[in-house]
């Protein structure tokens, strides 16, 4: 039997997508995550955290149908919670559609022949407990490693919280377990909101931290909050071994005003706080961020604001996007969206100036020592990423562990290095 595991959107879904794997490869299956002709299941992880992500969702069932005629699909995901319908409806291959939640339902649908009394619309709500999944494919170079997940948040642009519930933690022992058997040289540690980690046992991130500190694989973080930033958690993080001092610290706007209106509990006051006690406690290292650019309430001079936050707290790289309305999200019933073109002009600012920041950032390299974590070699170079996420290229090396380099000069979109 042929199975194909299909997932758009962020690394929680591809890593609940590798646990899917896993389970039909026990239950017999060849697996592919890419849209095949001739398989006999579909299984469509969707996305919503944009309507492009949500459109895309749509556009890859229909490629499942065309390529699978007489196939069995299934669509689950945050589009598919936030809308069932818009997929059930599609075409009478898609026979079962799930949520965000209960993807372990699917495993035990496969496991019994798919019978057709359970065919049709499941949506089952989060629950307060973390839901365990088989233990994803062990990917050798970076593994992925799922805490946490749900949000409590509430941002008003954002409509995941509906979708995947309220925040809940994975028992710090799992995660341990996880993290000790695998033989990746750099595991991440990833979630919907991480930062908000706290297990059933009342262990905090601080806590899992300390728990990896002996960890052989490096370690890395997801994307993070303010509120984490404390003298603690960044004493914790000094213990670890392998730590990779880079930290994606979410940002959104430089704008208090629209900080406030996203309902983000911080200033950029606060912001810029968090990122001088990161550097003063790992000095070599980078801050990367994500900016929703042309929130409605957003003004000429509050968009001015996060374009001078990309240089005062000069990040390594800038994730920007353009603001886009969620229905059913506070931002959405509450205000009226801005002009495309205004938001497409924004954005393309905002990146020129991150592409003059990263610039200065790489310079300041050229000449130290990193230690890269090499990924795979292509047109004579092998390429990987620093601990302080830096994209590097040698000329030569075995690719296999990782290496100590030093940097020569700029190269591509990171550095050209040679070996230590």
């Amino acid at each position: 039997m042929k199975a194909v595991v299909f997932t758009l959107g962020c690394k929680v879904n591809d890593v609940e997508s590798g646990s899917l794997i896993r389970g039909l490869e026990e239950l017999g299956y060849t697996v592919s995550r890419y849209i095949e002709d001739g398989a006999d299941l579909y299984i469509i992880n969707t996305c919503a955290v944009t309507a492009e992500a949500e459109r895309k969702s749509r556009q890859t069932v229909g490629k499942a149908i065309k390529a699978g005629k007489n196939a069995k699909i299934i669509v689950c995901g945050c589009a598919s919670q936030r809308d069932a319908r818009q997929f059930f409806d599609k075409s009478e291959n898609v026979f079962y559609v799930s949520g965000a939640q209960a993807k372990n339902r699917i495993l035990e649908l496969a496991a019994a022949g798919f019978p057709a009394e359970s065919w049709g619309i499941c949506l089952e709500d989060s629950g307060k407990t973390y839901e365990e999944m088989p233990v994803p494919e062990c990917l050798k170079t970076r593994n992925f490693v799922k805490i946490q997940d749900g949000c409590n948040r509430f941002c008003s642009y954002c409509i995941i919280p509906y979708l995947r519930g309220r925040s809940r933690s994975r028992a710090l022992s799992s995660v341990v377990e996880e993290v000790l058997s695998s033989s990746a040289a750099e595991t991440v540690l990833t979630g919907i909101d991480i930062s908000d980690y706290r297990d059933e046992d009342g262990n905090t991130f601080v806590d899992l931290l300390l728990a990896l500190k002996d960890a052989p694989t490096r370690i890395r973080l997801g994307s993070i909050e303010v509120s984490l930033i404390t003298d603690e958690f960044l004493s914790a993080a000094k213990q670890v071994k392998h730590f990779a001092p880079q930290f994606h610290l979410s940002l959104q706007s430089g704008s208090n005003a629209v900080l406030k209106s996203m309902n983000r509990h911080y200033t950029r006051e606060e912001y810029l706080a968090a990122c001088r006690k990161i550097y003063d406690t790992f000095p070599s290292a980078s801050i990367t961020t994500d900016v929703i650019v042309g929130f409605p309430t957003e003004t000429e001079e509050d968009f001015l604001q996060s374009v001078r936050i990309v240089e005062e707290a000069g990040f390594l790289q800038v994730h920007a996007f353009p603001y886009s309305p969620r229905q059913g999200t506070v931002a959405f019933r509450k205000y009226k969206e801005l002009p495309a073109s205004v938001k497409k002009e924004r954005v393309e600012r905002l990146l020129q100036k991150a592409a003059k920041v990263k610039q200065k950032y790489l310079e300041k390299t050229i000449g130290k020592e990193l230690s890269v974590v090499w990924e795979y070699c292509s047109q004579g170079y092998w390429e990987g990423y620093s601990d302080n996420y830096v994209r590097v290229y040698v000329e030569d090396t075995t690719g296999k562990e990782p290496t100590h380099v030093c940097v020569e000069k700029l190269f591509k979109d990171g550095v050209l290095a040679s070996q230590i």
